[in-house]
């Protein structure tokens, strides 16, 4: 996404306007954007016009119109993304308070406007424009038969080809057969290969999967670029594959093969890897030493009012919700940047934010270990209860031989 023109004031209220470069721009405008906000651009709209004998007939027009945003819908899968809302601006040919539905569009220019531009949207809006931001760690994640092609960028996974062909077992069927049916599968693999993956951007290309599957595919890929000119950028590039083991051919072993020191050292130049290696440290410290590693809001806040975080995780869904909850987690970043602390901001289409989702969505390692006042008072309170019982029972007892006697 290019930045055109930054017009946000020091007051932090004001516009920019946008240049849609690439699909992968759609999602960071989905985090951009606010209900309330107010975005222009270039739209579809019918139009009716009324003839000199009366006749009405509706017409589509390509016109420019500001609306005031109520609803954002993103579909990842197919990269569309469609902004609702109310015209706020006078158009000609439409009318103030009407309804209309912007779907934005590559290569198309767009103004956004905020009441107040918080520190979130600022860093989003300079991560998301700068031209070294792209996908430059490519996963062939594979068993026989399945094969998952992803590109990995610092801010979501995109699946880019699945592959998913009957190979005959080898018990089952002749030698012969089994080979052929996998040659069939890694054909297919190295065209997708060929289509969807730019060798100038990506930096990294991991090949994973169990026992002898990836070596076998690796072999066949590099006869194949040898022989065929097709595949030459293979040829020349031969250098950024590497191989790895994963528990089988699925997205979701991904985490796993990202996580191993060795993918992740030959990762280091990429912006994923810094994403990665932060959720490790954390998951390392957790085991190590839970007292420096805390997770849920309340815990993490806390922490950070003693002045001990040292980097704080978080996922992107929180900056996509209500108004308080965004001012809140806003409010917590700012907080721990001012500490002099490390943020991440992990997304939701990320391996690694998925991840950090399910421990809460945000998380902190500590500069030095940390006991919560509220689990001791948990504590203090428990062993209260258990001398009021106890000493209630010995209460009944003397009451019941009272009674007797």
């Amino acid at each position: 996404m290019k930045l055109i023109k930054n017009l946000i004031e020091k007051d932090y209220s004001g516009s920019v306007k946008l240049h849609i470069e690439e699909e992968e721009d759609f999602w960071h405008i989905y985090n951009l954007l606010q209900v309330g906000d107010r975005m222009t651009s270039s739209t579809i709209r019918k139009i009716q016009k009324e003839s000199a004998t009366g006749s009405v007939q509706n017409e589509r027009q390509r016109i420019t119109i500001t609306i005031k945003v109520t609803k954002i819908d993103y579909d990842e899968n197919s990269n569309l993304l469609r902004v609702s809302g109310t015209v706020c601006e006078e158009n000609r040919l439409v009318k103030l308070g009407s309804f209309h539905t912007i779907d934005l569009e590559v290569n198309n220019d767009f103004m956004v406007a905020k009441d107040e531009w918080d520190m979130v949207a600022i860093e989003l809006l300079k991560t998301s424009t700068d031209i070294a931001q792209r996908a430059d760690v490519a996963a062939l994640i594979m068993n026989e038969g399945l094969a998952n092609l992803c590109l990995i960028t610092s801010s979501m996974t995109v699946i880019k080809g699945r592959i998913e062909v009957p190979v005959p077992r080898k018990g089952r069927s002749t030698s012969e057969s089994h080979q052929k049916g996998l040659e069939n599968f890694f054909s297919l693999i190295l065209q997708s290969i060929q289509r969807n993956i730019n060798f100038q951007v990506v930096k990294c290309f991991i090949i994973a999967s169990p026992a002898f599957t990836k070596d076998k595919f690796y072999q066949y890929m590099v006869e194949q670029a040898s022989k065929n000119d097709m595949y030459k950028d293979i040829k020349l590039n031969k250098s950024k594959f590497i191989l790895a083991h994963s528990s089988s051919g699925h997205r979701y072993s991904l985490k796993e093969v990202l996580s191993e020191p060795t993918i992740q050292s030959q990762m280091t130049n990429t912006k994923a890897a810094s994403e990665i290696k932060a959720l490790n440290c954390f998951y390392d410290m957790l085991k190590k030493d839970p007292n420096r590693a805390f997770y849920g809001y309340d815990h993490v806040n806390k922490a950070n009012e003693k002045l001990a975080v040292e980097t704080l995780l978080v996922t992107d869904d929180f900056f996509r919700k209500d108004i308080t909850t965004r001012r809140k987690y806003v409010e917590l970043v700012q907080s721990v940047k001012n500490n002099g602390g490390d943020v991440k901001i992990f997304s939701g289409l990320h391996v690694t934010g998925e991840q950090l989702s399910k421990l809460s969505g945000v998380a902190a390692i500590l500069r030095c270990p940390l006991e919560l006042e509220d689990e001791e008072e948990e504590y203090i309170e428990e062993d209260d209860d258990q001398d009021d019982d106890d000493n209630s029972s010995e209460d009944e007892y003397e009451f019941a031989s009272i009674s007797n006697k």
